[in-house]
């Protein structure tokens, strides 16, 4: 996951691409780099940390008022200085940055190398910029027009972001299944992957949509379609605070995030749920509560983390509304042939709200009749612009990879709604909703009890820490929480985990239990508890 940075104004670039690259330090990157432009085009890129690009940048002339900056995760090409980004074209006037896959690079690659380019580095980005600037040469083309025929050509995902010599003061820019947010300041313009390297210098931001190209000088920004047709920029006010995304005395994101629980499901509920008038308020829900309750069918689609708050919705959705859910992954309904009705209801569920599998998957449901709703995270994202309605988590934002705050307070919205459309369609009786509304809204101070006292848990991971595999296990709405269990194990310790219902352990994988694995079972008080202890 790849983190691009940009400049162009008044301002020096490089402090502006440098505190931004480290405030996308979270998306995970093996190697660094930025490009200035002033008075010539200057490169530099390092495998490793920014840190260390930072450091070996120490006593060089980095005077420039445009720029470019990227943190990447190989994909095309190992890691080390010659694949890292920045890369520049074959007649050095111009740098390019880009996140995402250009799926057929290769014929590209190809094409150009039977031409006689040489190329310097093994990445799809080289290639694709050389094929920008042979366009350009070969049609005599401005750089902009370049690019939108090259796009044309192009197969993939990407968020890419130019330099030209020749243009000492414009930034390119083009978007396809890639998030990138572009500040508005007076007099200049920041672009990033996403606002956290943006905020401290602006709150107005343009999301750039798919196909869309932005040509982008510090007093001026035009948008245009991939035929060329302007666009008038949306400009969004950032509802985000500088401390928001500061670690605020913890040792990593991931730990802050976590003890944020208590507060960003508090923050997810207020103003929605009323427990003495026993009401819920979702307005962006509202206007299609009558479709949620007379559809046929209900698709939760998301990736990771988020199709696991998607499973535990099945079961909330059929047992107090009980509707006909089903629970996909995005990456595999966007590529099959999915039977979709006019009338079927889709929730997307994306933290970022920019997952490109999800929106995708949305996109084509849409233009088959689905009714879209989003549960996101960030306002204004792609997902939320694309849904008819939905609600968002109001969590916040989640620097750290593996998620924790987001998941729960999706849990709580998507449990929202099912209380509200169960009460509308009166399929839960009157005491029981009352107790499940009074339930919920105390789960904020529960997890602040829970979160008080966590040396036990110390004492368990130090107990464990050498372990090669775990085994999660857990019955109904557990069995997802299990799956979630074992996903943030591997993400965060790198230990092969598994999730599984327990009652399937008789059914395979009892086999590969011994004495040396460690189990954890997922055993609230619920309906299943004494088939979840007689597992054990």
């Amino acid at each position: 996951m790849c983190g691009i940075v940009a400049y162009v104004g008044p301002r020096e670039a490089y402090p502006v691409i440098l505190k931004g690259l480290k405030r996308l330090e979270y998306r995970g990157y093996d190697s660094a780099g930025v490009a200035l432009l002033n008075s010539g085009l200057r490169v530099f890129k390092k495998k490793g940390k920014v840190a260390e690009l930072e450091e070996a940048l120490m006593g060089k002339d980095l005077h420039a008022s445009i720029g470019i900056g990227h943190t990447r995760w190989a994909t095309h090409g190992e890691p080390n200085d010659r694949n890292a980004h920045p890369h520049t074209s074959a007649s050095g006037k111009l740098a390019m940055i880009h996140n995402g896959i250009i799926e057929n690079y290769s014929q590209l690659k190809q094409d150009l190398t039977k031409k006689g380019y040489k190329f310097q580095s093994d990445t799809d980005t080289e290639v694709l910029l050389n094929f920008i600037e042979d366009i350009q040469k070969n049609n005599n083309c401005p750089l902009e027009e370049a690019l939108r025929i090259a796009l044309k050509r192009v197969v993939g995902a990407y968020v890419i972001v130019l330099i030209d010599q020749d243009h000492p003061d414009t930034l390119i820019a083009a978007r396809k299944g890639s998030p990138l947010v572009i500040g508005v300041g007076k007099g200049e313009h920041f672009l990033a992957s996403d606002a956290s390297p943006i905020i401290e210098y602006t709150k107005e931001v343009v999301y750039v949509n798919d196909y869309e190209l932005a040509i982008i000088k510090p007093d001026e920004l035009i948008l245009k379609n991939l035929g060329n047709e302007k666009i008038t920029p949306y400009i969004t006010k950032l509802d985000l605070e500088l401390a928001a995304i500061e670690k605020g005395g913890y040792d990593h994101f991931m730990l802050k995030e976590i003890f944020e629980q208590p507060s960003t499901i508090h923050d997810c509920l207020r103003g929605r749920l009323d427990v003495e008038s026993g009401t819920i308020t979702m307005k962006g829900i509202e206007e299609y509560a009558e479709q949620i309750m007379n559809a046929k069918r209900i698709v939760m689609v998301a990736c990771g983390t988020s199709w696991h708050a998607g499973l535990v919705a099945e079961y909330i959705f059929e047992e107090l509304c009980r509707l006909n859910v089903e629970v996909e992954y995005a990456s595999e309904f966007r590529y099959r042939s999915p039977v979709i009705n006019k009338g079927d209801v889709i929730f997307a569920i994306s933290q970022s709200g920019e997952t490109a599998d999800t929106l995708v998957a949305i996109e084509n449901a849409k233009r088959q009749g689905a009714i879209i709703l989003g549960v996101v995270n960030v306002v204004g994202s792609s997902i939320a612009r694309t849904s008819h309605g939905g609600a968002y988590t109001h969590a916040g934002p989640e620097i750290g990879v593996a998620s924790t705050k987001a998941f729960t307070a999706q849990l709580a919205v998507l449990t929202m709604i099912a209380l509200k459309i169960a009460k509308k369609k009166g399929t839960i009786n009157e005491d029981r909703y009352r107790h499940l509304l009074t339930e919920l809204h105390a789960i904020p101070e529960k997890a602040f009890k829970l979160l008080e006292s966590t040396h036990h848990i110390k004492e368990l991971a130090e107990k464990y820490k050498d372990a090669r595999d775990f085994l999660y296990l857990g019955r109904g709405y557990n069995f997802p929480v299990a799956l979630e269990g074992a996903l943030k194990l591997k993400e965060i310790s790198y230990i092969h985990a598994e999730g599984y219902p327990a009652a399937e352990m008789k059914h395979g994988p009892i086999a590969l239990v011994d004495e040396t694995l460690p189990v954890v079972f997922i055993a609230t008080r619920d309906a299943y508890h004494e088939k979840i202890v007689s597992n054990m």
